[in-house]
C-alpha cells in the first residue's frame, strides 16, 4: 500500500504542477520557486511532514519536498547555533541532495553529448 499512496499522492502534485504550467504565464523557473517556497512554508506551518509520513518518496522526491528539507535543516540549525543557522541549516540539510544532482548530471554530461540551443 505505501507504493500506491506514494504513486497517487505524487501524481497528484505533478499534475497539479503540471496545470499551474498550462494554465498561467508563468515561466519554468519562476514555478520551480513558488514549489520550492509553498515546500517550505507547508513545512513550517506542519502540514507537509504528515503527507511525507503517509506518501514517502510519493511527496518527498517533488520540489515541495525540497522546500520542506530546506525548512527543516533551518530549523534545527536555528535550534543549535542560533541566528546564523538560518544560513547555515539549508545548506548542511540539502548538501547530499544537490551533490547527487550535480555529479548526476556532470556524468550524464560525459555519457551523452550535450550542446547549447540555438
Amino acid at each position: 500500500m505505501d507504493y500506491i499512496n506514494a504513486f497517487w499522492v505524487g501524481g497528484v502534485i505533478c499534475a497539479l504542477t503540471q496545470i499551474l504550467m498550462e494554465k498561467t504565464k508563468m515561466l519554468p523557473g519562476r514555478i520551480m520557486v513558488l514549489l520550492v517556497c509553498s515546500g517550505a512554508v507547508l513545512g513550517a506551518v506542519g502540514i507537509y511532514q504528515p503527507l511525507i509520513d503517509y506518501a514517502g518518496a510519493g511527496a518527498s522526491v517533488p520540489l515541495l519536498g525540497f522546500g520542506n528539507t530546506l525548512w527543516k535543516g533551518i530549523r534545527e540549525a536555528v535550534d543549535e547555533n542560533g541566528l546564523l543557522g538560518i544560513f547555515m541549516g539549508g545548506f548542511t540539510a540539502s548538501a547530499v541532495g544537490i551533490s547527487a544532482a550535480l555529479v548526476f548530471g556532470y556524468l550524464a554530461s560525459l555519457i551523452f553529448d550535450p550542446k547549447m540551443k540555438s
